[in-house]
């Protein structure tokens, strides 16, 4: 049995959507996209170090996948691009994947269902990075063991939310929490039994 985290950049005020560009995704008239790119030279050596360093697989949403697909196969190569590169990536979708970026696996019907059968399966941990509605569509299927976020000093109003409706309470018990000198705020937190 492997356990499933997901990892997400976050402002205070919650939002999830296009923290690295612009253009990331200005879905619903976004204009705030890049908000965390003026804290990236301290977080992402972070985020290396202690979620990116072992061996895992990914779980992406749809929009997340053709994102990451258009830039991780033709990057510089570096710990993080060939993990991200060499690694089983699943892609929660209802259409064809179109894109060869290698160990791509669509999972298509009952998503839950798909997901609790990776997770019976042995393997490394399987990691979600960004894909807000995944997420959210994971935490009410009470599929996630961990939550790793970075918390950026950044307000930016609306904008996609880590959590939005009616997710079910759930208490978690931290296991890490750092500041990494830049305002930005590193929790770990496991779902409590």
């Amino acid at each position: 049995m492997r356990e499933l985290a997901i990892l997400a950049f976050v402002t205070v005020d919650g939002v999830m959507q296009a923290p690295g560009t612009v253009d990331e995704d200005r879905s619903g008239n976004f204009d705030q996209g890049g908000w965390a790119a003026p804290f990236w030279d301290e977080v992402m050596p972070h985020v290396e170090d202690t979620a990116m360093s072992a061996p895992y697989d990914i779980l992406f949403g749809r929009k997340t996948y053709d994102l990451f697909a258009g830039h991780w196969p033709d990057a510089a190569k570096t710990k993080a691009s060939e993990r991200l590169n060499t690694g089983q990536k699943f892609v929660a979708t209802s259409s064809p994947l179109g894109t060869e970026w290698r160990n791509s696996q669509a999972l298509t019907g009952d998503l839950a269902h798909a997901v609790q059968q990776l997770k019976s399966q042995d393997g490394p941990l399987i990691q979600v990075h960004g894909s807000a509605q995944l997420i959210q569509s994971l935490v009410e299927h009470d599929l996630v063991d961990e939550f790793r976020i970075w918390t950026f000093p950044v307000l930016v109003g609306a904008g996609k939310r880590l959590f939005e409706g009616s997710s079910p309470p759930l208490r978690l018990n931290p296991i890490s929490i750092a500041n990494l000198g830049n305002g930005v705020v590193s929790h770990v937190c496991r779902k409590s039994d």
